[in-house]
């Protein structure tokens, strides 16, 4: 119970208000319950179900069954999962993108560069402001959501100016601007759609696929949830979208059709499908340590490439898009694990 406690008060600390009001009033008005009877079921589930109090309302409990309940899997059981599947000694490599990046270089097509190696060698500067895209992306190396990525176009910049703007927003390595498959573009090119694959090594060490969604911007440069974007789900035989997008937003319809583009989602080919599967098969592989990965894969003309991997990957674009709660998965490796 001490344990449920602590996680309720790291759940008021970390809630939006604004956010919980808007979905309040939702639940409020489809159900006609009272705000008040809504709140107080909210609480129980936080504690009967360890769910966040705005996951209550994401994971649409307010028109669940308790069976449909007992299947989400929420932010505290993620927590603990994640923790066992990928112990904090071996998450570095996860969790500092450079070292991402260079641990996973075989997997990766794009130039990048320190802010170190930015200020120290004017060289290295002129091949990132070289590159074929004609633009760059400043990121932290523990950036996490998108929080602080900018996309900007090389004119106008030189090495000074790149280490200027790093310093400015924090930021501390900049990346090639990855140009998507024309596909992607046509759906949406506001920003790079990047495909989330989830990977969970089984009890005999092979690479299970736990999980495929199309992460699909909305007017964005990033394509987080958390930005305001959408997720499908993929079939992962086929490489198709065999769902809308989805928001995490309840209070926005589910998209068939790009809200910009008017591109149709459902149905949705993934372009080199077939490598992408093989391509985190081999990364998984390659990093045993971290048994369950959340892989963002960039989808260009020529081929895959990794963009990133998460020890902590996301339980609403895992479970949103295919409208169900997916605990029963993760449960059936602990039990292997046991």
């Amino acid at each position: 119970m001490r344990k449920k406690i602590l996680y309720f008060f790291y759940y008021l600390k970390e809630l939006d208000r604004e956010k919980f009001q808007l979905f309040l009033n939702k639940a409020k008005k489809e159900t006609g319950k009272s705000k008040l009877s809504i709140i107080i079921d909210s609480i129980r589930c936080v504690f009967k179900y360890n769910i966040s109090i705005l996951e209550y309302f994401q994971f649409y409990f307010y028109r669940c069954t308790n069976e449909e309940r007992a299947n989400y899997a929420g932010t505290g059981y993620m927590y603990e999962y994640q923790l066992k599947m990928n112990p904090k000694a071996n998450r570095s490599v996860l969790e500092n993108k450079l070292e991402f990046l260079n641990a996973f270089g075989s997997f990766i097509h794009h130039d990048y560069a320190s802010l170190t190696s930015l200020e120290k060698d004017p060289a290295v500067a002129e091949k990132m402001l070289s590159n074929k895209s004609g633009k760059l992306v400043f990121k932290n190396a523990h950036g996490q959501c998108g929080n602080g990525v900018e996309v900007l176009a090389v004119s106008g910049l030189d090495q000074q100016k790149m280490v200027e703007r790093l310093k400015q927003n924090g930021n501390d390595y900049v990346e090639e601007f990855v140009v998507q498959h024309p596909g992607l573009m046509k759906l949406s090119p506001s920003g790079l759609n990047t495909v989330r694959i989830v990977t969970q090594l089984n009890n005999e060490d092979k690479v299970d696929i736990i999980g495929a969604r199309l992460r699909i911007t909305i007017n964005s440069t990033v394509d987080n949830l958390a930005a305001g974007n959408i997720a499908a789900p993929i079939d992962i035989e086929t490489g198709k979208v065999d769902g809308p997008g989805v928001y995490s937003d309840i209070t926005k319809e589910d998209e068939f059709f790009h809200p910009v583009t008017h591109t149709e989602i459902v149905g949705f080919k993934i372009p080199h499908w077939s490598a992408s599967v093989q391509m985190v098969t081999d990364a998984a592989l390659k990093n045993k340590g971290n048994r369950s990965v959340g892989w963002d894969v960039a989808i260009t003309e020529s081929g895959p490439e990794l963009i990133e991997g998460n020890h902590n990957w996301c339980k609403l674009l895992w479970q949103l898009p295919v409208k169900k709660g997916l605990k029963p998965v993760l449960e059936s490796y602990l039990h292997k694990e046991r």
